[in-house]
């Protein structure tokens, strides 16, 4: 699956994963792959996303909106 990390200024990540755990404002939740589609608000936290090597990386956000959709996981973060 894909995920791109996009703020105002620059693209933070784009590449392939095999999960995502997000900080949604209704309770954090990880997507994996063919995960149904669906947008979401988020909140302050971090979004932590496993490589397919296996390695797990994170980005801190203040919040911001996820888009899930056909395998792509788009997080627009402020």
């Amino acid at each position: 699956m894909t995920l791109r990390i996009i703020s105002a200024d620059d693209i933070l990540f784009e590449g392939e994963v095999t999960a995502v755990h997000l900080p949604g404002t209704q309770g954090a939740f990880t997507v994996l792959r063919n995960h149904a589609s669906l947008v979401s608000t988020l909140t302050r936290g971090r979004v932590v996303y496993v490589t397919p090597d296996g390695n797990e990386e994170a980005v801190d956000i203040s919040g911001g909106i996820a888009d899930i959709d056909n395998n792509v996981v788009a997080v627009c973060i402020i």
